[in-house]
């Protein structure tokens, strides 16, 4: 069951100016649900990918960071679920390339305009016959209105689908933002299984794109964890199509900072819905670490609370056994840290000051927060100025339940 996970109406749903979707059932893996997507964008546009850091990445993401890599311009995208191509080796390539070619030929396209998505099970090779079969079925359903309908089609162990959608006012401009992800187990996007999709109809030049994604990406994919699982198949694509009239072409354009920020709350709140519709997750947890010396090492103390069992477990039981907590502080991997120095608070709680336990600290406080969906808990280590910021979800036996059948 998603943590307060907010979906938009259809009509808080905004079109994007140069990007039409089409989605159809071609039957990757089970008949009867959506499962090919095919987005094509207006020439012009502006694109760039965040992609794992697996080295066993699938044949897509090779695929598409070749195509990236190039200078034709990116025309359309094709996502399959059901299946990731991912450990299929020669003949994945293939199969991905073939997609390619497919649809290029469908729409008057080079090959290389086209970046192909996979999402599902590893170690099986893709229908790459059926999903071609279904191509014209997606084509044919073309149309700027089918976000939502794009959000259920790449959907795989999710519950619900992930969109966000807003407008905003630059100069002159009024500037649509809308995007979608997918992902809800296998998960620390490290550039889960996760994919996701962020469009403006703002104008961003292609030498800014790549920076961009990436800052996007890191304040936001890359500050998410489920399971500390990092797939072969994640990705995050920004796209630009410049349609509202606006062109940000540097950094020190007037309107790149507000245009970025925007873009950074829809990427956050995109993420954000991975986690909160997490396999199994009953709470939200905000693991906020301050007073560091560095990102690393904040880093290194928040992702060692956040993918804790015991952790995660005992926030699933609402169970105040914060002692967990500083063991996970410990063990980070800060090797001269002081813990004299370290306080932490659970919500509004302060449960240890001076690395030992509160005096006025009741176990019946830590149990009262911990039973909220929403939790946040806060770290301060003492050594700087540096703070950093990773979501997180509690561990359920839904969790095992869900990843014992995937295949099934």
């Amino acid at each position: 069951m998603a943590v307060n996970l907010y979906i938009p109406t259809d009509d808080a749903v905004y079109p994007v100016a140069g990007v039409e979707i089409g989605v159809t059932e071609a039957g990757i893996r089970k008949a009867d649900r959506r499962d090919l997507t095919v987005f094509r964008l207006a020439e012009g546009t502006s694109v760039a990918g965040v992609f794992t850091r697996n080295r066993f990445c699938a044949a897509p993401v090779l695929v598409c960071q070749e195509h990236l890599g190039g200078k034709q311009g990116i025309r359309a995208l094709v996502i399959n679920t059901g299946n990731a191509n991912a450990g299929t080796g020669e003949p994945g390539l293939k199969a991905a390339n073939e997609t390619c070619d497919a649809l290029a030929g469908l729409l008057g396209l080079q090959s290389a305009q086209i970046l192909p998505f996979s999402t599902g099970v590893i170690l099986e090779p893709l229908p790459v016959d059926r999903l071609k079969a279904g191509l014209p079925g997606a084509i044919k359903n073309l149309a700027a209105s089918n976000w939502v309908s794009a959000a259920h089609g790449i959907m795989t162990t999710d519950t619900l689908p992930k969109i966000h959608s807003q407008r905003i006012k630059l100069g002159d401009n009024i500037i649509t933002i809308t995007g979608i992800s997918k992902g809800a187990g296998m998960i620390r996007p490290n550039m889960a299984t996760m994919l996701s999709y962020l469009a403006t109809d703002a104008g961003i030049a292609q030498p800014l794109m790549t920076q961009l994604a990436r800052e996007l990406a890191d304040v936001s994919f890359n500050r998410i964890t489920v399971d500390g699982d990092t797939s072969t198949n994640d990705s995050f694509i920004v796209m630009a199509t410049g349609k509202s009239g606006l062109l940000v072409d540097s950094v020190t354009h007037p309107h790149y900072a507000a245009l970025k920020a925007a873009l950074a709350v829809a990427a956050i709140d995109l993420a954000q819905k991975i986690v909160r519709d997490a396999e199994g997750a009953t709470k939200f947890m905000t693991i906020q670490v301050e007073q560091a010396k560095t990102v690393a090492e904040a880093l290194l103390v928040a992702y060692a609370v956040a993918h804790s069992p015991l952790v995660k477990t005992a926030f699933f039981a609402s169970d105040p056994n914060l002692g967990r907590i500083l063991a996970a502080i410990g063990y980070a991997g800060i090797t001269d840290l002081d813990v004299r120095g370290v306080k932490l608070w659970l919500g509004d709680v302060l449960v240890a000051d001076k690395g030992e336990r509160n005096p006025n600290y009741q176990e019946a406080d830590g149990q009262r927060v911990m039973k909220e969906p929403e939790i946040l808990v806060r770290i301060a280590l003492g050594r700087g100025t540096v703070a950093q910021t990773v979501y997180t979800c509690d561990f359920s036996h839904e969790y095992v339940s869900i990843n014992a059948d995937y295949r099934s």
